[in-house]
């Protein structure tokens, strides 16, 4: 199977600002499902477990699209592996909500849970996010999780190369002149704007009104920016 991760910069769920990209990956699960009525599981870890925000996805895609949700629960509670198992099982797609990136994957290694989404995505699931939900896929992501305000660069998964910022629209000025000084290539995700990896390769973009984009400041003096649009 295909194993394919779509990355949201950002945007507001609850305010349709990332509508166009939900139902684009709302067709898609309803692919995977075929017959049957497609599922989609949301992980709100970022947000230490943020009941309201699974209430919005639920809303959406449920309200909108006629999928069903559910959702995996572990930030600072015991949990039935199991079912949480199951709950995985039954899902076309993993929706991986934002918040604090660096606390997600130390909760998602601590807890566990880190191996059912490796299985999930091994076995074809489609993995979505936005936000930390986005940029933990990556080697490296750019995120203020560790001091509110303060940005650095964080080691992520590795399962995607390179190194990413989300919210580019907003971290431009700070994010490029560390690409360009660090000599690194990049993505950049705006708010609205989402792109698609399929085996690890860029092969989509889907916009809610952002950009893509792609950084090189491999010579060290001069910053090229492209907009990735396919």
């Amino acid at each position: 199977m295909d194993k394919r991760i779509v990355c949201i910069g950002g945007g507001e769920l609850k305010t349709g600002e990332t509508l166009a990209i939900d139902e684009y990956i709302a067709e898609e699960a309803k692919k995977i499902a075929g017959d049957r009525r497609a599922c989609g599981l949301f992980l709100p870890t970022a947000s230490h477990d943020c009941m309201p925000y699974y209430n919005t996805f639920h809303k959406v895609y449920t309200g909108k699209f006629g999928l069903k949700t559910d959702v995996a629960l572990t930030v600072g509670r015991e949990w039935d592996r199991d079912k949480m198992r199951e709950k995985f099982a039954r899902a076309d797609f993993l929706y991986v909500g934002g918040g604090n990136t660096v606390f997600m994957l130390e909760e998602w290694e601590r807890s566990g849970l880190l191996r059912l989404i490796e299985e999930a995505y091994e076995r074809g699931a489609l993995l979505c996010g936005l936000s930390a939900g986005a940029i933990c896929w990556f080697e490296e992501m750019y995120s203020d999780s560790v001091v509110e305000g303060e940005y650095a660069m964080y080691r992520g998964l590795g399962w995607l190369k390179g190194k990413i910022s989300p919210h580019y629209n907003e971290r431009m000025l700070d994010f490029d002149e560390i690409v360009r000084y660090n000599k690194y290539r990049a993505w950049g995700l705006e708010n609205g704007a989402a792109v698609e990896f399929v085996n690890g390769e860029a092969v989509k973009t889907v916009s809610s009104g952002g950009n893509v984009w792609l950084l090189d400041g491999s010579d060290g003096e001069h910053l090229r920016k492209t907009a990735f649009q396919k």
